[in-house]
C-alpha cells in the first residue's frame, strides 16, 4: 500500500498543482485497500462543489493502477467525513499558511483582503 500511497503522491488536484501540493499532502487519501489485484481508494474532497473532482478520481486511478501488482483500482468520494485544514501535511500546511478552515471564514472576500494586507506588510 506505501506503492500506491506514493504513485498517489504523484497527483495534484488542480488547484494547488501550482504549489507543488499533491492529493496526498491535501489530506484527501482517507484509505487504501488491496485485494487480489484489486485496489480501492477512498478519497475526501476539499469542496464537495469541486469542479476538478471527475479528472483528480482518473488520475489516481490511473496512478494507482501503475503500481506492481494492481490490476485494477476503484477510487470513491466518501462524505461522511468532512476535510479539514488539520488533514494537511506539515509541507502543505506551510505552503498554504494562511488557509483557514473554510467554516471559520463567513466573509471570504473580506479575509483575502486582509491576508493580502498582511502579507504586503511582512
Amino acid at each position: 500500500m506505501e506503492e500506491i500511497r506514493r504513485a498517489l503522491a504523484q497527483v495534484y488536484d488542480p488547484c494547488c498543482a501550482e504549489k507543488g501540493i499533491s492529493v496526498v499532502d491535501m489530506g484527501l487519501l482517507r484509505s487504501i485497500a488491496v485485494t487480489d489485484g484489486r485496489a480501492r481508494i477512498e478519497i475526501l474532497l476539499t469542496s464537495g462543489w469541486c469542479p476538478f473532482a471527475a479528472r483528480v478520481l482518473d488520475e489516481m486511478k490511473l496512478a494507482a493502477e501503475t503500481v506492481a501488482g494492481v490490476d485494477t483500482a476503484e477510487v470513491e468520494i466518501v462524505w461522511d467525513e468532512a476535510w479539514t485544514t488539520d488533514r494537511l501535511s506539515a509541507d502543505a500546511t506551510k505552503k498554504l499558511r494562511f488557509l483557514p478552515d473554510p467554516v471559520a471564514v463567513t466573509d471570504r472576500d473580506a479575509y483575502l483582503r486582509q491576508h493580502a494586507r498582511t502579507e504586503e506588510a511582512s
